[in-house]
């Protein structure tokens, strides 16, 4: 055969494989999840997501020290809020001292270079387990808006970098940001959970934070998973409104998504690993059916070529040591 274009010539030694990559994962890249609880010197793995765990705020700050090392520049908090404090209000969202609030505190003083990103959304802090206040059966928006405006003001003057709404609320982007600039918190990003799917992958993120519904589901805020166009919608509105980072949530069942947002914004476009795709691929791998770090690479290299500028991922930390080998 004498052929003019051999596509083999380029794939047939790892430095030339290296040389022509479309898609390069950077440490830089990953959003890395953090579960914060209350007490000193506490580390409990969460039972659904093997390796990952709920820590105190001191353990937590050694934690983003290492990140930091490792090239990580975000995280995202999360926190376990005691049983005895949530209500159907929100009102220990609002606490200055808080726990999540002590932990921006704790973070920045201890690592001012990091990026901290905060959850903002009531089902931590709900006797219900939902996004929002409850009045009867119904999750209703406004009210909740109202609430998610000042938790954010309050991460804000904690020293969040950027507030992280995954409610799924109408107008609470708008409303959050005439909240930080009335208050004077020009600088507070938003990253909106923009494109967030009622999916059934986030069991084990529930099994962390204690979080579940209960009762009924979440499918009159998040989106149907059925639907695409609806997606593009609700992007649109928050860039409107003034996001400053979109999101897809989840990422692997979602790729088509991020693919299309990425085509339909000039603002950085987020992806969230979930924590029932991180469950899937540490069981797969323990079962000896696949090599868990060719996993992990594999799949977040496929949600950054989808169009994913920064990727929330449970497996931040282990990506950025086989990255940097």
């Amino acid at each position: 055969m004498h052929l003019i274009r051999r596509n083999r010539i380029l794939r047939q030694s790892p430095a030339i494989r290296a040389m022509v990559a479309e898609t390069i994962l950077r440490p830089a890249d990953f959003i890395a999840p953090l579960f914060i609880t209350e007490g000193t010197g506490i580390k409990e793995e969460i039972s659904s997501m093997q390796g990952y765990y709920r820590m105190s705020i001191d353990l937590t700050v050694q934690e983003v020290k290492e990140l930091w090392s490792l090239g990580i520049k975000s995280v995202l908090l999360f926190i376990k809020c005691k049983d005895e404090l949530k209500d159907n209000k929100g009102t220990e969202a609002l606490n200055p001292n808080g726990l999540m609030q002590r932990s921006i505190r704790a973070i920045k003083n201890a690592c001012p270079g990091m990026v901290v990103m905060t959850d903002v959304a009531l089902d931590p802090f709900s006797t219900y387990g939902h996004d929002g206040i409850v009045e009867g059966e119904e999750i209703v928006n406004d009210p909740t808006v109202e609430v998610l405006a000042k938790m954010s003001v309050s991460h804000a003057e904690a020293g969040a970098d950027i507030v992280a709404p995954s409610d799924m609320m109408d107008g609470r982007i708008i409303a959050i940001r005439e909240a930080l600039e009335t208050s004077g918190y020009t600088k507070t990003g938003i990253m909106a959970y923009s494109a967030k799917y009622a999916s059934c992958f986030y069991g084990p993120f529930r099994d962390a934070l204690d979080s579940a519904p209960g009762f009924g589901d979440k499918k009159t805020y998040q989106m149907d998973y059925a639907n695409r166009r609806e997606a593009i919608k609700e992007v649109l509105m928050d860039v409107e409104e003034g996001a400053d980072i979109v999101m897809v949530k989840p990422a692997m069942a979602y790729l088509d998504i991020i693919r299309e947002v990425k085509d339909s914004v000039e603002i950085p476009v987020s992806a969230y690993h979930v924590s029932g795709e991180y469950a899937m691929i540490k069981a797969a791998a323990n079962m000896g059916w696949l090599d868990e770090n060719k996993a992990i690479m594999e799949s977040l290299t496929s949600i950054k070529r989808s169009g994913a500028d920064l990727i929330a991922t449970y497996f931040a930390k282990k990506a950025a040591m086989l990255i940097n080998g």
